[in-house]
């Protein structure tokens, strides 16, 4: 993998005389040397248009340059023109077998094509010819890693760490190995070691802060989490899991205090500020927390968990028709959002709305929300409005989810005997005796005309006699 840098004197010259060519439209002659460098500057910097100029030029002055050729491999995989790069390299390989970037680049072609172990193998040739391994190491880890072969992904992780010591994706990578392979108490003692030799790794303090968080030592993971921000004092996650952690513990002051440095840090995040909210409401301050729910969707307006927070600010304070202003405004913006329709739904039942209730639990089970109440909630809106036969669909389908439930069958029975089909109410109401004979009230709340019949009371009583 060719190494970039950092333009400096002599080099930042080349860029210059370079650009000043592009303006002026002439051609002027360069080194491959000056080439190279230029090309690494313009790849380091995220300038991938003015790279590919200079490799094209370049390999017009120079066509068989291999350092300029490999770039050229480079811009093809970013264009994921796959087969023209590994002809390319195919190519090379009869001009310079030796090179551990060929190898690196062979095995980037290959991995894109889903053949990892034949990449692993590319990876462990260029180990042999590298005097820089550790960017092999890390290749190697995620390789073994895309084989789900954790075990082995963890030996290049850790090996990384030897130059790499403070790199945030090498210790993510290395953390969510011990992870997939259930060993937290492993990665905390591998943590422990590591910040023995680096103390002042920000990055290893959350790391390990994030371990004792997912254990619920809490008070660990908050020691760990100002390590972290006494490493680094404008670490901005330190301090994000730093206010989570204390919500856990129920400091609602602190993680207020933690959530607030964040917003100083970087532009405020909505996460941020909807976590402010939630603090304010817990500690007893609900207006405030609307204020900071506000902030949230002005600041992002996708994120559904602040409309949520607004929609149950509402709720709570029985102020059902906002509460209905604020989900409208969500679903206008999101309209197969499952929480969405669900609040929609209990919002237009408590304000007495039923056919537009019915449609809240509709859409909220058709995008995916199967919970029990939402099936019961629907059927029993529908059988309120004289709609039985689409409840017992209701109801039917919720059995496929809840096999013999009291509560379903009951309503099926009550639903049945209603229309005159006593033996499928029959059927129902067995079923439902043999789970839970107490929730009989439900036929006696929802079906009290059923309750009273004569063989609905007959078959109750001859299972209370069976059953003694």
């Amino acid at each position: 993998m060719p190494m970039y840098f950092e333009p400096e004197g002599q080099d930042n010259l080349s860029i210059e005389k370079f650009e000043s060519m592009l303006k002026s439209n002439q051609i002027l002659f360069f080194d491959s040397d000056e080439f190279e460098d230029i090309v690494s500057y313009y790849f380091e910097n995220g300038k991938i248009p003015l790279a590919r100029r200079a490799i094209k030029l370049g390999l017009e002055q120079h066509p068989d340059c291999t350092s300029l050729k490999i770039f050229k491999v480079e811009i093809l995989l970013i264009e994921d023109k796959l087969e023209e790069a590994e002809q390319l390299v195919e190519d090379l390989f009869y001009i310079e077998q030796g090179s551990e970037d060929l190898y690196i680049q062979k095995a980037t072609i290959l991995s894109r094509k889903e053949n990892h172990t034949e990449a692993i193998n590319c990876l462990k040739k260029a180990l042999e010819l590298t005097d820089a391994p550790e960017s092999v190491y890390y290749l190697l880890g995620m390789e073994y890693m895309f084989l789900d072969d954790f075990e082995n992904a963890l030996v290049y992780f850790a090996k990384c760490l030897n130059d790499m010591y403070d790199d945030y994706g090498i210790l993510y990578n290395l953390i969510c190995c011990y992870e997939y392979l259930d060993k937290i108490d492993e990665a905390i003692a591998f943590m422990n070691d590591f910040l023995d030799n680096n103390p002042y790794s920000a990055i290893g303090w959350q790391q390990i802060g994030r371990l004792y968080y997912k254990q619920k030592s809490y008070e660990k993971a908050l020691a760990a989490y100002e390590f972290a921000i006494i490493s680094d004092d404008r670490f901005f996650g330190a301090y994000m899991d730093k206010g989570k952690t204390l919500e856990k513990l129920k400091r609602w002051d602190e993680a207020i205090e933690s959530y607030t440095i964040t917003l100083s840090l970087e532009h405020p995040t909505s996460y941020a500020l909807l976590r402010m909210g939630k603090c304010y409401a817990k500690s007893g301050k609900p207006e405030i927390a609307l204020d900071f729910y506000l902030k949230c969707i002005s600041e992002d307006p996708l994120l559904d968990k602040g409309w949520t927070a607004i929609v149950d600010f509402y709720y709570k304070s029985k102020n059902y028709e906002k509460a209905l202003e604020y989900i409208n405004e969500a679903l206008a913006i999101d309209a197969e959002n499952v929480l969405f329709w669900k609040r929609y739904a209990k919002i237009n039942d408590k304000l007495k709305r039923y056919e537009e209730a019915e449609v809240g639990y509709s859409k909220a089970l058709e995008y995916g929300n199967y919970e029990l109440d939402s099936w019961i909630s629907r059927g029993d809106i529908l059988t309120s409005l004289g709609e039985y036969e689409t409840a017992i669909k209701n109801f039917q389908e919720a059995l496929e989810f809840y096999p013999e439930h009291p509560e379903i069958e009951y309503r099926l029975s009550g639903l049945y005997f209603s229309l005159q089909e006593n033996a499928k109410g029959e059927f129902h109401l067995r079923n439902a005796l043999a789970s839970e004979p107490e929730f009989i009230m439900i036929v006696e709340e929802l079906f009290p005309l059923v309750y009273r019949m004569k063989k609905f009371k007959q078959i109750v009583a001859q299972h209370t006699d069976t059953s003694i």
